[in-house]
């Protein structure tokens, strides 16, 4: 079991929160292009209104405790770990809620890197409350879009978590293993349950376009997000995404596992 107190220890010494790796002028440039609806940000969703930069800066230093200050230009962003635990609590309740209901549910993470041992953790107890943890459209293969042009991708399933991976790999989650901000793996996954005559996820876990893919479809959706990745945090002010946790996405997978046990903890899922 994880304390409150030790956990926001935790989350500024690793820099999950506090002063994190994520760079305000990153973070800038995607609220930037996040106000002109650029695709690459939007990761999925169709805002219902105009989301001007000065709002979506407003929005993330109420969700995220970012600097509202547009005179600040530079250095590391500041996550607020109060708001982190706050919101680990808002996930862990609707994780719960899902247990309780025995939810079918898809876990689909764009760093398989690093949080795939976080959301593993998660279907392993969602799997023991009596929830199916779906693996639709495994194996098939996904054009995304990249810095370096179209690539074609395959979706795969480790221990329950969809990721994608570079075609024709195999082996260990991180051969071949690809950082994405694509919702095309979530729609991809979505249509071929569909297809299949179902079930259709009651809940999705995740990040990037898999949060705001789903919740763009009317799913219910739960995830994590960086202060560089605002689209979650409008799909969650717009209602489309139930709970978005403030963190670094981009930290050693070690640093998730405190988290996954205050989450199963909270949830009444722990073992």
């Amino acid at each position: 079991m994880v304390g409150t107190e030790a956990l926001r220890a935790h989350l500024i010494e690793a820099r999950l929160a506090g002063t994190i790796a994520t760079l305000r002028e990153k973070s800038l440039g995607r609220y930037r292009l996040f106000a002109a609806r650029d695709p690459r940000v939007l990761l999925g969703l169709d805002p219902e209104r105009d989301w001007p930069l000065g709002e979506v800066l407003r929005l993330m230093g109420q969700k995220c405790g970012v600097s509202v200050d547009p005179a600040h230009t530079s250095g590391p962003d500041v996550i607020d770990p109060d708001r982190t635990i706050a919101a680990l609590d808002g996930f862990a309740e609707r994780l719960g809620e899902a247990a309780g209901r025995r939810a079918p549910v898809l876990l689909g993470t764009g760093h398989p890197h690093r949080l795939l041992e976080f959301y593993a953790a998660l279907a392993d107890a969602l799997s023991s409350a009596g929830c199916t943890v779906l693996t639709p459209a495994y194996g098939c293969r996904v054009d995304i879009a990249t810095r370096f042009g179209l690539r074609t991708r395959s979706l795969d399933y480790v221990r329950g978590v969809a990721l994608m991976r570079e075609a024709g790999a195999r082996g260990a989650p991180g051969t071949g293993g690809v950082h994405t901000h694509s919702p095309l793996p979530v729609r991809t996954a979505l249509a071929a349950a569909a297809d299949a005559g179902g079930p259709l996820p009651g809940l999705v876990i995740g990040d990037h376009g898999w949060v705001c893919g789903a919740g763009q479809l009317g799913i219910e959706a739960i995830g994590l997000a960086d202060t560089d990745d605002p689209a979650l945090f409008v799909g969650q002010a717009e209602g489309r995404v139930s709970a978005v946790v403030p963190l670094d996405d981009a930290v050693p997978s070690v640093g998730y596992r405190p988290l996954a046990r205050y989450v199963l903890n909270r949830a009444y899922l722990s073992r």
